[in-house]
C-alpha cells in the first residue's frame, strides 16, 4: 500500500523564526510524507525570501507572494509599488503558485482605508497573473466574501476559517476553499467548520511559526510534521477513512494551485 501523502497549504517559511531551520523542516516534512509546502509572505522582504526558498527546494516548497494586512501599518514608502513590480516580474515562474497572504483584519480598523488599498492591489495582481489568492480574514470574513465576486479571481482560499459560520455556506457556494490546521485536533469550533465544509473544498495548513496551539502541539515548534494529525482529526470529524481524506486533500491541492 502506498504511504499517505499530505500538504501544508499555508506556512510562513520566510519568517525570521525559521531562519536557518528550513533544511531541517523540509527534511522532517519528507519523513512525515508532507510532499508540498506553500510558503506565504508578509511583505516585500518575505516575498523575496519565499521565492528564494521555493527555488532552492523546487518541487516541495512553493511561493505565495503578497502583503499581509498586519504589515500595512509599517509599509515603507513605495513598498506597495515595489512589491507589486516584484510580483509582476514572476509571471510564468512555476515556483510562484499564489498571491498570499493578503486580506483584511478588524484589529487594524484605524488603517482600514490603507488595508483596503493594499488588498485591492493584491487582488488585481492575482487577476493579472491568473493566480489563486490565499486570504486572511480575521473578523472580516463576511465583508470579504461579499466583496470578492467583484474581482475576476481564479480561486480563493480562506485560510484558518473560524467564523462567522453564516459566511461559510456562501463561501462554499462560490467555490472557495477553506484551510484548517492543528486546532482541528482539539477545537470544537474548528471541528464544526470542518464538519460543514465539503471535503472537496478543504485543505490542510499549519500557519507556522504560529505557536499558541494547545496539546498535543503545545510548546513544540510548528512544522508540517503536524499535518498527519490534522488529517486524522478531519477523518474523525467527517467519519471518512483517513486514506480517503488524504487522497482528496491532495487532489484539492493540485486543483486549487494547478499543480
Amino acid at each position: 500500500m502506498n504511504p499517505l501523502k499530505y500538504v501544508d497549504a499555508h506556512i510562513h517559511l520566510s519568517d525570521a523564526e525559521y531562519a536557518g531551520k528550513v533544511d531541517e523542516i523540509v527534511s522532517e516534512s519528507k519523513k512525515s510524507d508532507v510532499v508540498a509546502l506553500v510558503s506565504n509572505s508578509m511583505d516585500l522582504k518575505t516575498s523575496m525570501k519565499s521565492l528564494e526558498l521555493a527555488e532552492n527546494y523546487a518541487g516541495v516548497v512553493y511561493a505565495a507572494l503578497g502583503i499581509h494586512p498586519w504589515s500595512v501599518n509599517n509599509l515603507a514608502e513605495d513598498e506597495l509599488q515595489n512589491t507589486s513590480e516584484f510580483i509582476l516580474k514572476q509571471r510564468g515562474n512555476k515556483a510562484v503558485i499564489a498571491i498570499g497572504e493578503v486580506g483584511l483584519d478588524y484589529k487594524y480598523e484605524k488603517i482600514w482605508d490603507k488595508q483596503l488599498k493594499v488588498f485591492d492591489e493584491m487582488l488585481h495582481l492575482a487577476e493579472k497573473l491568473d493566480l489563486p489568492v490565499i486570504v486572511h480574514s480575521r473578523g472580516t470574513t463576511a465583508q470579504i466574501v461579499e466583496m470578492l465576486p467583484s474581482y475576476n479571481l481564479k480561486r480563493v482560499l480562506l485560510h484558518w476559517f473560524s467564523n462567522p459560520i453564516s459566511s461559510l455556506a456562501k463561501a462554499v457556494e462560490k467555490g472557495y476553499y477553506i484551510s484548517e490546521g492543528p486546532p482541528t485536533v482539539y477545537s470544537n469550533g474548528i471541528r464544526e467548520v470542518v464538519r460543514r465544509v465539503p471535503i472537496t473544498n478543504l485543505l490542510t495548513e499549519t500557519d507556522g511559526p504560529v505557536r499558541y496551539f494547545k496539546s498535543p502541539f503545545h510548546g513544540k515548534m510548528t512544522t508540517p510534521a503536524f499535518i498527519p494529525m490534522v488529517v486524522k482529526a478531519i477523518a474523525e470529524v467527517k467519519r471518512i477513512d483517513i486514506a480517503e481524506v488524504s487522497e482528496q486533500i491532495m487532489k484539492n491541492f493540485e486543483e486549487f494551485f494547478g499543480k
